[in-house]
């Protein structure tokens, strides 16, 4: 993904404006129907649902009335006894296999805690309105914030603190910065990366503009070594200054009862995003599966496509959580 691209997300995120049809449609699963057919009928065969146990084979809709049954060509025992059998059976090898697991204790569920990840996390509660998707959004926001500032703390323990002034905390950037990140992304395009970097690092800098987009861009140069020396370190350092810094700004407008974020909206959800890669592939910082789906599931219901599609792998590979292939959390996020 090129800065363009990762500038145009931003203000995609902060306008909330809903994803391309083409990203919907490359994220959404495929849908599959299964018939059953002879030379004068055909009827459609539904899957069990996952939930239920009791049934094991597919099952077909209800005859309609008048049309016969179909009738079985096993003479020697009826469908519905040899699916008892077969029940019984699978069941004993499940309880089985649970004992001998539970006994050598080989239990292979995921871990719960994380210390990025405060343990008292607010679960999200469904507004009663299902039109009222802000009230959702400002609670997803609130728990970006809390994220941040967890994180912020969890690193701090290595690294001293930096004061912010409440003015630095307030300006999320001026027309002479964006001017700059703007020449610097230039340079980035025309390939004189070094230079680019040099510009980013300057307006990142915590002492000086402390920029939260410069941030970003800043630990995405020193973690793939734009113009510089590969720093994983560092790019966290200043990722998570940019989670850090756009956190204050946004917990100032959601006290002002703003529902759909401040103004440093889309360069938070940034940040969520890139830390939750450097802890699922452990660039700078131990891999944390845990916190990795806590950071894409957060930046996903913000509206970030590319957190979607990541948490939608999250939940198929039983990544930081349960396997869970019912679970949709890509599709859910459109209307």
């Amino acid at each position: 993904m090129g800065l363009r691209d990762i500038l145009r997300k931003k203000d995609d995120l902060y306008a909330g404006q809903p994803p391309e049809k083409e990203t919907v449609d490359r994220l959404a699963a495929p849908e599959f129907a299964i018939f059953r057919s002879d030379t004068t009928t055909q009827e459609r065969i539904y899957p069990p649902s996952v939930k239920s146990n009791d049934n094991l084979h597919l099952s077909a809709e209800e005859p309609a009335s008048g049309s016969k049954p179909r009738r079985s060509l096993d003479v020697f025992r009826s469908g519905r006894s040899r699916s008892a059998s077969e029940s019984s059976q699978n069941s004993k090898r499940e309880s089985g296999h649970r004992r001998l697991s539970q006994r050598l204790h080989l239990s292979r569920a995921a871990p719960q805690s994380s210390e990025s990840v405060p343990d008292n996390l607010p679960e999200i509660i469904a507004p009663n309105d299902p039109q009222d998707k802000d009230g959702a959004e400002s609670q997803w926001e609130k728990r970006a914030t809390i994220l941040a500032s967890q994180n912020d703390r969890a690193r701090s323990t290595s690294r001293p603190a930096t004061p912010v002034s409440g003015d630095q905390a307030r300006a999320v950037s001026t027309q002479e910065i964006d001017k700059d990140i703007q020449e610097a992304i230039r340079l980035h395009e025309e390939g004189d990366l070094e230079h680019s970097t040099r510009i980013f690092g300057r307006l990142a800098d915590p002492q000086g503009a402390n920029n939260p987009l410069s941030q970003v861009l800043y630990g995405l140069a020193l973690r793939h070594g734009w113009g510089c020396a590969p720093n994983p370190e560092g790019a966290v350092k200043y990722l998570s200054a940019a989670a850090s810094n756009s956190a204050s700004i946004e917990q100032l407008a959601l006290q002002a009862g703003m529902k759909k974020g401040g103004a440093a909206k889309g360069e938070l959800v940034l940040a969520i995003f890139e830390l939750a890669n450097c802890f699922r592939h452990g660039w700078g910082i131990h891999k944390d599966p845990y916190a990795a789906k806590q950071y894409y599931e957060t930046a996903a219901n913000l509206g970030d496509t590319d957190a979607m599609n990541e948490i939608a792998w999250c939940y198929l590979e039983g990544f930081g959580c349960k396997k869970d292939k019912v679970c949709a959390p890509v599709t859910s996020m459109f209307p």
